[in-house]
């Protein structure tokens, strides 16, 4: 099988070990995870501290995610010419501070203002380390060194998530973010520590900016953007779902959504794995099952058992993560920051479809179990978009002379 570099950087050697390095990429995912999903679980606790109602402090989930969306190409034009380490603890300190002013937010339109502001680095974030991780791995190598920067993402839904829950119940909402803001100090100081120095090299905002005239990295966005929100459009109604329709004790809501956590961290690892043996089959395996997963949640939520296994298989289907990113890394050319970092714009994208498309089902009468085919719908929209992409990528050359460049990788 055929496998290039992300670039011309030769291997890069961590003074520490490439072990420690991914340890302190991995710990800023897992603050930036919990940060994020923890934000939709402790809503009814602010929502009642700042006696605002739940749709209005759901702008606040709103406000992080535009955040991810505008930040993510910004940065990564802008700081394009920084030394990636230096962009790192940058990225983090910037994410620090937002959950900081978040936990000092006097108000519902500061907390707004803060949630946006923690939102900006976010995709840069793991654009970088992504890039960072996959220039310490040797080539056939490259997607697992990013499924473990993304490791840390899919941990903090089992570890991250809960105790914010838990800090938020005993302590008040403010403690969860300043938990927040210090792992994000923590990463920025182990980042200055483990983390090698790897040049911005040949980097501009010009060359950068270069991404934008590349179909296939518009195609994979878009598929990205359509066939993940299957994901979202459970996610986001999973608590009443389970409450109404499975009708599981509240004590039980930590465990079934750890359980997912679980599976989103096995997903990741076994993804990582396949991707680096084939990218376009992983992420066609991937959306395939997550049609089979998302449409079984329709059937399986009446039971607590049935319900909890397909939890799990609904985490497993994060594994595409992997080979998502680096195949952005592949189509980009020479646009490798702002390719990387655009991924999460596209989950953000997804996350608001997948919610907006699960509500507008469930605001027209159908059950609220009915996600489950609304997002296998999602997945299958992906699928659609993914064959796409193949027969662009693998059609007969444009003549001399054309200015899209067509990428042909695996």
């Amino acid at each position: 099988m055929h496998h290039e570099q992300i670039s011309d950087t030769p291997l890069i050697t961590a003074p520490h070990g490439a072990g420690m390095a991914n340890l302190a990429l991995a710990i800023g995912g897992l603050a930036i995870g919990t940060g994020e999903f923890a934000s939709m679980t402790i809503l009814p606790v602010v929502a009642g501290d700042l006696h605002a109602t739940l749709p209005d402090m759901g702008h606040m989930i709103s406000a992080y995610a535009l955040g991810v969306v505008v930040g993510a190409p910004l940065i990564a034009i802008f700081l394009a010419r920084m030394p990636r380490k230096a962009m790192l603890m940058l990225l983090m300190s910037l994410y620090a501070a937002g959950n900081l002013l978040s936990a000092a937010a006097p108000g519902y339109t500061g907390l707004i203002l803060a949630r946006f502001i923690a939102g900006i680095p976010h995709g840069a974030y793991f654009g970088v380390a992504a890039l960072v991780a996959a220039a310490m791995a040797v080539p056939e190598k490259r997607a697992q060194a990013v499924s473990r920067v993304l490791l840390g993402l899919t941990i903090a839904n089992i570890f991250g998530v809960p105790l914010a829950t838990w800090l938020s119940q005993g302590f008040g909402w403010r403690s969860a973010f300043l938990v927040v803001g210090a792992l994000g100090v923590t990463t920025a100081l182990m980042v200055g520590r483990y983390v090698p120095f790897m040049a911005a090299g040949d980097a501009s905002p010009q060359r950068e900016l270069g991404v934008f005239r590349r179909l296939q990295v518009w195609v994979t966005l878009l598929m990205v953007s359509i066939g993940f929100g299957g994901l979202f459009a459970i996610y986001t109604y999973v608590t009443p779902t389970l409450l109404e329709v499975t009708r599981v004790s509240p004590a039980m809501l930590p465990v079934l959504l750890g359980l997912m956590g679980v599976g989103m961290t096995v997903g990741n690892l076994v993804g990582g794995w396949l991707a680096d043996r084939s990218r376009l089959w992983t992420i066609f395996g991937g959306l395939v099952w997550n049609v089979l997963a998302l449409s079984a949640f329709y059937y399986s939520s009446a039971h607590l058992w049935t319900v909890a296994l397909n939890l799990f298989a609904i985490g497993c289907g994060i594994a595409v993560c992997p080979a998502v990113q680096t195949r952005l890394m592949d189509v980009a050319g020479d646009a490798q920051t702002v390719a990387a970092a655009l991924n999460h714009s596209a989950f953000n994208c997804a996350n608001a479809i997948g919610a907006w498309c699960g509500g507008l089902a469930i605001a027209h009468g159908m059950r609220l179990q009915s996600t489950g085919p609304v997002g296998a719908a999602l997945a299958m929209g992906g699928i659609a978009v993914l064959a796409l992409s193949v027969w662009l990528e693998r059609r007969p050359a444009r003549p001399a002379g054309s200015h899209i460049v067509y990428n042909i990788q695996n």
